[in-house]
């Protein structure tokens, strides 16, 4: 896709500008808006950083929003298998790597699918820079409840002509991850597919899919059991879910468990909402968002510098 692009429909939902950093040699692509305590927000699959635009627009008058895109995701470097393992530890250590960089501190993660799993796994990495936890239809935990829908996009051969030849799974997202009886609106669907626009735009769509692990012979299992076994380490630390109740794959049931660890939370459920909650209700989301970090807040702010976007 054209980084310049033309004035289409979704570019006016998306007006921020553009900051790129080098992980291991790749170009991570970021968004960030705003001065105050760091809000770190990141993405599942399909979607990017364009995900978070109403959380960009509404609150970025008090806070700092650091939102990246995922390597092989939205505007970021897009390599090969050959170049880039496509696995969660490889994401944490990116995530990891880029906080480093932004030098972020008393962060508030808010994560949705399974950038739940790699914003916790960096928690958990390095627990005395994160400070609150807001979560959206996402597990950090191993669970072998996977739907036929996503199971087959990981069969061998049809998989990936699905998933990266005609881009269904992102297409499907459409329809099938909202509660929307009309559908996203004809400009955010192009928002979200923007970036995937061929077979090689789409591997980490794919990889992503193909990187779920439900049982412990999986690649991925043992990053994922270790992110669960020190979870509890944030006990007390604010935490608020925000759930799209009528999700098919982040079911209610992952939110129980997750209010199983972390009884104290605060919990907005949605129930006219479904994956993409916050396509469904950004436009109550926001407000609430906004209520529990105020009501959370440590105290004033430092304003941290950040660096100037890129051309």
């Amino acid at each position: 896709m054209s980084r310049a692009g033309d004035m289409a429909a979704w570019r006016r939902l998306y007006p921020f500008a553009s900051r790129e950093l080098l992980i291991d040699g790749l170009r991570c692509h970021y968004v960030d808006e705003g001065r105050g305590r760091p809000l770190l927000l990141v993405h599942g699959n399909p979607t990017w950083s364009f995900y978070w635009r109403s959380l960009l627009n509404g609150l970025s008058d008090a806070y700092r929003l650091v939102a990246p895109d995922q390597i092989g995701c939205g505007l970021s470097e897009k390599p090969p298998r050959s170049r880039y393992p496509y696995t969660l530890r490889r994401r944490i250590n990116d995530l990891c790597r880029l906080i480093e960089q932004l030098d972020l501190n008393s962060i508030t993660l808010v994560a949705h699918d399974w950038g739940g799993a790699v914003g916790m796994g960096a928690a958990v990495e390095m627990p005395e820079r994160f400070e609150r936890f807001v979560l959206m239809n996402t597990a950090a935990f191993p669970a072998q409840r996977c739907p036929w829908r996503i199971r087959v996009c990981r069969t061998p051969l049809l998989g990936p002509l699905a998933v990266q030849g005609l881009n269904l799974f992102a297409r499907a997202a459409l329809v099938m991850a909202t509660a929307r009886r009309a559908g996203l609106p004809p400009d955010v669907r192009d928002g979200l597919l923007a970036p995937y626009d061929s077979w090689r735009h789409r591997a980490a769509i794919y990889h992503f899919v193909r990187d779920i692990p439900l049982s412990p012979r999986h690649e991925s299992y043992a990053a994922l059991a270790r992110i669960a076994s020190r979870l509890r380490q944030f006990e007390n630390r604010p935490f608020c879910f925000f759930w799209g109740m009528r999700d098919w794959c982040f079911t209610p049931w992952f939110l129980d468990q997750w209010l199983a660890r972390f009884p104290r939370a605060v919990v907005h459920r949605f129930d006219d909402a479904g994956h993409y909650v916050l396509e469904d209700a950004s436009e109550r989301v926001v407000p609430a968002l906004r209520a529990f970090l105020q009501s959370e807040q440590p105290g004033n702010a430092a304003i941290e510098p950040k660096p100037a976007a890129s051309p």
